[in-house]
Order: C-alpha cells, then structure tokens, then sequence
C-alpha cells in the first residue's frame, strides 16, 4: 500500500472509529466486544483500501463489512451466559444525562428484532442515508424504508417512558 494509501485510511479511521463502535455497542455488543469488531472489519479494509475507496458509498462499504464481521463472529460462538460469583465493577461517568439516554436506547433497540435494530442503528445512529444503510446491509432501498417504518411503529414510547423511571 503506497504512503498516501496508509495516511488516507489512517484519516479515515480517525474520523470513524468511535462512530463505527458506536454502532457495533447498538447492535448489541458489549463495547470491548464492539471495539475488537471494528477493528477486524477495518483490518479487513485495509487490506482492500483501494477496493474500499473506488466504492460508490465507502461509508456503506465499511458498514457492510463491520455488519457482516459481527453477524458471521456471532454466528461462531456460545452466547449464553455464564455465572460468576462476582459482578464486574461498573465504571461510571459524570454524564449522567447521556449514559441515561444511552440506557433507555439500549432497552429499546434490545427490544427490537435483529433486522430492525440493524436498520435503525445504521439509520440514525451512524447516520447513514437509506441508500448507504441498503448498500451497508445487502438490501433493498424499499426493504430500508419498511423496517424502519415498521421497527419504530414497534416502539411504544409510553412504555419506553415508563420504564425510565
């Protein structure tokens, strides 16, 4: 890979990193877990930069490959939970506002079938247009607009506000 190769991936992945294990921790991952998927679809990437920039939507194409890293991952391990005898520590933060609203958007994505958090995270959260969130998920435009349509019909925001409390 030339040196302008490296220093545009390296941009590249300064400016989404968080933004990618953001959306990696609403998919449903615990944010080690996200970081360790982020990486190896950038991995990934990287070892077809030039693949991944001559993309219409490079963006989607990144996505794309964080989505179906995570899902084939998933697919490989026991995911069930194990007892310990202690609980982790919990770090906290003085953000109390955002970790609360991150709470009440966990709940609600975790309610969600995977299709639809899938859609929503890459939609809102990544901020993805419908076109990108298509490409990034192997689908159809129309397929994007009717999860959407129907996975935030899904949301009850009475019941979403209740359980905030």
């Amino acid at each position: 890979m030339a040196t302008t190769d490296d220093e545009d991936f390296s941009a590249f992945v300064a400016a989404r990193w968080s933004s990618l294990v953001r959306t990696a921790i609403y998919l449903g991952s615990p944010q080690p877990e996200a970081e360790d998927f982020v990486q190896t679809a950038l991995l990934r990437c990287y070892r077809s930069w030039s693949r991944v920039q001559a993309a219409d939507r490079a963006d989607a194409y990144v996505y794309r490959v964080l989505v179906n890293t995570r899902n084939k991952a998933l697919g490989r391990r026991w995911h069930r939970e194990q007892s310990t005898d202690q609980l982790p520590e919990e770090e906290t933060d003085d953000f109390t506002l955002a970790v609360g609203a991150r709470a009440d958007l966990s709940r609600v994505l975790r309610g969600l079938s995977p299709d639809h958090r899938a859609v929503l995270v890459l939609r809102f959260v990544a901020d993805l247009t419908e076109q990108q969130t298509a490409d990034a998920l192997g689908v159809a435009v129309g397929t994007v607009k009717s999860r959407v349509s129907r996975a935030l019909a899904s949301i009850d925001p009475a019941h979403v506000r209740e359980e905030s409390r």
